[in-house]
């Protein structure tokens, strides 16, 4: 298998290392996908129009899921005829719910690659809305069922992960209706260590697939280098 990067997130340090020991702490992979760096590097260009723009948040949505699909999927063994012969297979796991939770609005914008992966995943769309004077989140819609089953493995697509105020609101709206943090991943394009480290205190065990991680935030709470303001750039607003 590939060798995938893996950051270890705990309560007071950041450690760097490879894909190693499953520990209970936050584990966030950045893999080396050549189609994942190239459709990064075209999200991050100043220049990129608006509808080259969605399709790389597409491809990343897609190419993301993938990779964090790789060993959540819910499989069962089972047998099937060939032409020729009857033989063993492996296949999804139907009787186990697959929810995906886009962050509106920037979230829809990773959800079309993600849904060619999982079609048949319910999507439960929230809507979060940050203040930019205080960078605190406020929720304008909220679609989540009243209960998860408790085996349902919960897909977050949200480009950003900056200051963490969104993706705990998440988190929080997601636990308290059961779902299990171990089996919820969350995919995005740019991931800052403000947000890890919130996320490593609060849920330790959870996972997160990300294109990159850059290293600060500016004073308005943007990631820097970033992507600037993803939603904006998807909508061409």
């Amino acid at each position: 298998m590939q060798e995938r990067v893996l950051w270890c997130f705990s309560s007071c340090t950041i450690k760097s290392r490879l894909f190693l020991a499953m520990t209970l702490q936050l584990r966030v992979y950045v893999p080396p996908h050549p189609l994942i760096k190239h459709w990064l590097a075209v999200a991050r260009d100043a220049g990129t129009p608006s509808v080259l723009f969605r399709s790389a948040m597409t491809e990343l949505g897609r190419w993301l899921t993938y990779e964090a699909a790789r060993d959540w999927l819910p499989t069962q063994e089972t047998a099937v005829q060939t032409p020729l012969d009857t033989c063993p297979a492996t296949v999804i796991d139907p009787q186990i719910p697959v929810a995906v939770v886009p962050i509106l609005r920037a979230g829809l914008g990773l959800l079309e690659g993600a849904q060619t992966l999982l079609p048949l995943a319910s999507v439960y769309h929230l809507g979060l809305a940050r203040d930019e004077e205080t960078l605190q989140p406020h929720c304008y819609l909220n679609k989540l069922p009243e209960k998860f089953d408790p085996q349902t493995r919960v897909l977050i697509t949200d480009p950003m992960l900056a200051t963490g105020g969104s993706i705990m609101a998440t988190m929080a709206e997601l636990t308290q209706r059961g779902a299990d943090p171990s089996l919820t991943r969350i995919v995005c394009v740019v991931a800052a260590p403000p947000a890890l480290q919130k996320l490593s205190e609060a849920y330790p065990g959870l996972i997160v697939y990300t294109a990159t991680i850059d290293e600060k935030l500016n004073s308005k709470g943007f990631i820097v280098p970033g992507l600037g303001d993803a939603g904006d750039r998807t909508f061409g607003t």
